[in-house]
């Protein structure tokens, strides 16, 4: 059996993770998962330094991917989409989130700002710069490597109005361990809904398993597993 190497972004990390699982158990494949930002698997994936059979990022990016021919064609899965949240530590203050003008407000009121450089990241830059408020908020932004990075952060953090942002099912995943609080989804005006894909490297060691993983995660059985774990 092979070892099946995964790349991945953050956000899909538990539906990943357990669908590897679940893989593993019907056919004996076993597998090598990291995580990185997209700026770190589009520069591994187009540089030929990816050292993985199977990409799991932006549904964009694995279809340019596809267009460049670093991905084996036709073989493309998408997981399914994922929308960026408002998170805060246990006690901090609440901050109303109810509609883009009472966040506005609670951003321009809050003593820290969290977010990543990884896509979700990126977006939460583009929506302060919307709200017109990106040069009053610049000073007291703090910007981490990736959504873990901000989850850790916060967790540690004694700022009481402190607002951060990451993907929801990274939040979910950590929440139950009682040190941060999902405060919820981005409100409508300004929500963001990031999708992803997997699909099989062109220099996949195995392109038969590799396939197969990619293949298996637009079963039904694949999909419950990822919808449980927060990818709609």
């Amino acid at each position: 059996m092979s070892v099946i190497r995964v790349l991945s972004a953050g956000a899909p990390k538990g539906g990943v993770g357990l669908t590897a699982e679940a893989f593993e158990s019907d056919t004996g494949h076993s597998f090598q998962i990291s995580f990185a930002t997209a700026p770190t698997i589009r520069a591994a994936v187009e540089g030929g330094t990816a050292e993985a059979d199977v990409v799991v990022a932006t549904a964009d990016a694995v279809e340019a991917f596809g267009t460049e021919g670093l991905t084996l064609e036709g073989a493309m899965t998408v997981l399914g989409s994922i929308k960026a949240g408002v998170v805060i530590r246990i006690g901090a203050d609440v901050p109303d989130i109810s509609s883009a003008e009472t966040l506005k407000q609670a951003l321009l009121d809050a003593q820290s700002i969290v977010r990543n450089e990884a896509s979700s990241g990126l977006y939460i830059a583009r929506m302060i710069e919307g709200l017109g408020i990106a040069d009053q908020v610049k000073d007291k932004t703090v910007t981490l490597p990736t959504g873990g990075d901000v989850l850790a952060h916060l967790a540690e953090s004694d700022v009481q109005k402190e607002i951060g942002f990451g993907q929801l099912t990274e939040i979910r995943r950590l929440e139950p361990e009682g040190r941060i609080r999902l405060v919820g989804a981005l409100p409508k005006e300004v929500e963001n809904i990031t999708t992803y894909a997997a699909a099989p490297l062109a220099g996949a060691r195995d392109p038969d398993a590799a396939k197969a993983y990619v293949g298996y995660l637009a079963t039904d059985a694949a999909r419950k597993i990822l919808v449980a774990s927060g990818v709609e």
